[in-house]
Order: structure tokens, then sequence, then C-alpha cells
């Protein structure tokens, strides 16, 4: 539930235009979203649960893609309700 919201949030706010939404996925490893902007690229990853330290699907995007920015949302990163009332431009700088 917490990754549909996260989900339709983004999707919302990319209807203005300012970056694009996608979903990776490489063999078993995904990333949850990835935002785009230009030449600027944010992957976002979604943990509800206890989050155990070790996230496989950032490791293999930065590694398929290069070092992007990456952040954590839910469980060990911004809490829901926080992320939630980010407006999305922050997520590029």
């Amino acid at each position: 539930m917490c990754e549909s919201a996260v989900g339709a949030y983004l999707a919302g706010e990319a209807q203005a235009g300012e970056f694009d939404v996608f979903y990776w996925r490489e063999a078993s490893k995904e990333v949850d979203f990835v935002l785009r902007r230009g030449k600027k690229v944010v992957a976002l990853e979604v943990k509800s649960g206890r989050h155990r330290g070790s996230l496989p699907g950032m490791a293999a995007f930065n590694k398929a893609f290069g070092k992007t920015k990456s952040l954590l949302i839910g469980s060990g990163g911004i809490p829901f309700e926080e992320f939630l009332r980010i407006p999305p431009d922050q997520f590029f700088t």
C-alpha cells in the first residue's frame, strides 16, 4: 500500500511535465521508481517493512547506469508522510 501511495503521488506530480517516472528491473533486481529530468536521474526504493540494510536493486541500478542519487522511503529512510510533502523538484538537487 505504501508503494502504491508513493507511485500515485509521483504519477500525479509528473503530469505537470517536470519529470518522467519509470520502473526498472533487471533479472530479479528492481528499483521501485526512477525519476528523470533531463540528464538527472533519481532512484527511489520504498520499504514498508523492516529494512535489513541491503538494497540489491539499487546496487544493480548504480552498476548499470553509474552512481545516481538514491532515496530510501519508509523504514530506514525518509518517513512516508514527510516524503509526500516534499516537492519533487527537490529530489533532483
